[in-house]
């Protein structure tokens, strides 16, 4: 099988070869936001992550400070559903799940679309990992990941992908979180963290697992 690495590199060749004028364009985007270093104020290792309090698809409340009372929590922050890399590492994770479920570990996912109901309870019974609702993308800014996006990708979204952030995300149409994850223990201290503004590179799920068993 292949790594989570190995898949986004793939996916980010087949972008270029499909529309080498975007990837040209997203490249300029990634390197002048790595220059005014987007994601350089994230919480670092040793700080304590700040509560939140956020809904499930259904509406459901799940806080960091209750979910921690049952063993380290991993907090990985991602752009949506309708993002591809999304997709590709959230089905990473779930893969693994097994393997973090034993290390006593849980897995909350967070991204700023709007809990519509459009997921059943069933399927949301299915999961192995919470997935929570961060509009305005505020939970993102606590943990310094939130990214006022170039209009050079939102144009891309809204032209090319037919995307409708502003309705996806209840009226936040521009401000996203840059793909990040965290590791936090029972006491709320970041034990390890990625992070990287370019939204098409990934934490590698055999990197969380072998910092998680350091962590337990």
């Amino acid at each position: 099988m292949k790594s989570l690495r190995e898949q986004t590199i793939a996916k980010v060749e087949q972008g270029r070869q499909a529309n080498p004028k975007f990837m040209k364009n997203v490249d300029d985007a990634i390197s002048q936001a790595r220059n005014f270093q987007q994601g350089a104020n994230a919480i670092d290792l040793g700080q304590l992550a700040p509560n939140f309090e956020l809904p499930d698809p259904l509406g459901n409340l799940y806080s960091l400070k209750d979910t921690l009372k049952q063993g380290p929590v991993i907090v990985t922050f991602y752009r949506g559903s309708w993002c591809p890399y999304c997709n590709l590492q959230l089905r990473a994770l779930q893969a693994r799940l097994v393997e973090i479920h034993a290390l006593g570990a849980k897995l909350m996912a967070i991204s700023p679309e709007l809990p519509d109901g459009s997921m059943t309870k069933s399927e949301i019974h299915q999961m192995d990992f919470t997935v929570l609702s961060d509009q305005d993308a505020q939970v993102a800014s606590l943990f310094g990941v939130s990214w006022n996006v170039p209009e050079v990708l939102l144009e891309h979204m809204r032209v090319d992908r037919q995307l409708d952030l502003e309705t996806i995300n209840n009226g936040n149409s521009r401000i996203l979180p840059i793909p990040a994850t965290f590791i936090i223990n029972p006491e709320g201290i970041v034990t390890w963290r990625y992070v990287d503004v370019d939204y098409r590179t990934r934490s590698e799920p055999d990197d969380i697992i072998n910092a998680l068993k350091k962590t337990s």
